[in-house]
């Protein structure tokens, strides 16, 4: 597994990339010495924590909701960050890096989804669901990283960044624009009541899409793999001498 992880190639193609990608890398090069990876890890779990801080407060005030924004840029400037500092000063820790990274991306996730559901702008049941989605597309991206050497981070040209920016977008709509936020209407699903807003059905559309996605890339890579392990012909068995 190392050996993949070595050579493991970073697909991201989203929207924002190239320009986020310079802002890294200008950023990093000014970073004072005595700040390490480790230190914008946790930072980035820091920014999770401020997110569902800033969404459970909502209930109270949805002015609250400016928390979690701020905490999506702290938790994306430590997430960002992290890995960017050690590409530019060659600190890289291939097995030590992916470990820590991935699993803190588990923690945080998490902890930022269940915030989202504890909100006022969706039903925690939706919020699961969405998580639930996720984590399929990320245990498909560390499969394909372990076997076919790639760790795709984007799909149909979104990622981490443009997910958080869409967050803060809706965010600022729930804030300002009542429409959005006092909409509802009864929805039953699975024998369950729910009173569903807009942003519960984003949250089912993210879904969908997020499954498309999964199944799209399965089915492609049945295909690769089929070619590049195909079946193997059983061996005749020798036949015992008497």
């Amino acid at each position: 597994m190392s050996e993949n992880l070595k050579q493991a190639a970073r697909i991201q193609t989203s929207i924002l990339n190239p320009l986020e990608k310079k802002v890294l890398v200008w950023m990093a090069k000014r970073m004072p010495s005595w700040v390490n990876s480790d230190m914008l890890t946790f930072v980035g779990f820091l920014g999770a924590v401020i997110i569902a801080t800033g969404y459970a407060l909502s209930n109270l005030n949805l002015n609250w909701l400016w928390l979690a924004s701020f905490g999506f840029l702290v938790n994306w400037f430590g997430d960002s960050m992290d890995g960017s500092l050690a590409r530019v000063r060659g600190t890289q820790r291939k097995l030590y890096g992916f470990f820590i990274d991935h699993n803190v991306d588990v923690i945080n996730e998490t902890i930022m989804f269940i915030g989202v559901g504890a909100s006022p702008m969706v039903n925690l049941s939706f919020a699961m669901m969405a998580l639930v989605s996720y984590f399929m597309l990320s245990v498909y991206v560390y499969i394909d990283c372990h076997v076919k050497g790639e760790m795709r981070l984007t799909y149909g040209g979104l990622g981490p960044t443009e997910f958080r920016l869409g967050a803060i977008i809706v965010n600022i709509l729930y804030i300002y624009v009542p429409w959005f936020s006092q909409w509802k209407k009864p929805l039953t699903l699975f024998h369950n009541d729910f009173m569903v807003g807009i942003v519960d059905y984003v949250a089912i559309a993210a879904c969908v899409a997020i499954g498309f996605f999964y199944l799209v890339s399965f089915i492609r890579d049945i295909s690769y793999f089929k070619k590049v392990d195909p079946p193997v012909k059983p061996q005749p068995k020798e036949k015992k001498e008497d």
